[in-house]
């Protein structure tokens, strides 16, 4: 099984921190040449100094404002040549009732995650069909197949990601362009760590025991770690999964109930 991306390029966004960042070094050591893309500059050179190999490079730009990302993305890849692989990754909406969500919220979520996610495959997609090899890999959530309470805009949005990258992955596929969706479920990241924080406050128990009552809701009985779903995606970039695409790869230790 041919796992190396050596020779390969991969755009990587929301990579400073999470699973983001455990897909760098990872595809890193693999040998991929890595393009950073990620809101704070700050974050993002202390992740570029740590990645093995050389020849990386990022995109400072905030995804709340796509037009932007559209732009700094396309003046990069002018400049540095294409790339083979894509992984569309950002944060996700803030909590609450779907009922109590504005209209303004759903906007957000929708430039953010949606709208970024098609600037960026239409930036990147020229060059991939020129390569004869391409890979767009998005990080969403396993709402898309069970609903997860308090995160109702996030739950809609992450669907409208999965049917985009569905259809997607139909209309790319003759140009050997795989496309796929990595839903990670409980990870060991700080944005994790802020929704058992809410969720321990609103239900009146300790964050420990919120983070025991969360693990108990998976079949391995555990909070997940950023590298487990970094090891995915590495898997989804590589040749090695050359006939997998439009398909959705839960990675949740086996998630149960609500």
């Amino acid at each position: 099984m041919n796992l190396n991306l050596e020779g390969k390029r991969a755009l990587l966004c929301g990579s400073t921190d999470g699973i983001g960042k455990a897909c760098a070094y990872l595809m890193a050591e693999r040998g991929a040449g890595i393009i950073l893309a990620a809101r704070n500059e700050t974050k993002i050179k202390s992740v570029l100094r740590n990645l093995a190999g050389d020849g990386h490079s990022y995109i400072c730009a905030d995804f709340d404002n796509p037009d932007d990302l559209k732009q700094k993305t396309n003046d990069h890849l002018a400049e540095m040549g294409p790339v083979h692989i894509l992984m569309n990754n950002t944060g996700g909406p803030q909590g609450g009732p779907l009922i109590e969500a504005s209209a303004e919220e759903f906007e957000i979520a929708f430039r953010r995650h949606v709208i970024a996610n098609q600037y960026l495959a239409q930036a990147v997609v020229p060059g991939m069909k020129k390569l004869g090899y391409g890979r767009i890999i998005n990080i969403i959530s396993t709402s898309v197949r069970q609903v997860i309470p308090g995160l109702g805009v996030s739950n809609t949005i992450r669907g409208a990601v999965a049917q985009w990258a569905k259809t997607l992955a139909l209309e790319l596929g003759p140009d050997s362009i795989t496309v796929n969706n990595v839903l990670p479920g409980y990870t060991n990241t700080e944005r994790l760590k802020d929704l058992l924080g809410k969720w321990a406050e609103n239900t009146g128990i300790s964050y420990e025991e919120m983070v025991e009552a969360t693990s108990q809701k998976t079949s391995l009985r555990r909070i997940g770690e950023p590298e487990e779903i970094a090891s995915a995606v590495a898997f989804l970039a590589s040749a090695a999964a050359g006939y997998i695409s439009g398909t959705d790869f839960p990675i949740d230790g086996g998630r149960f109930g609500v």
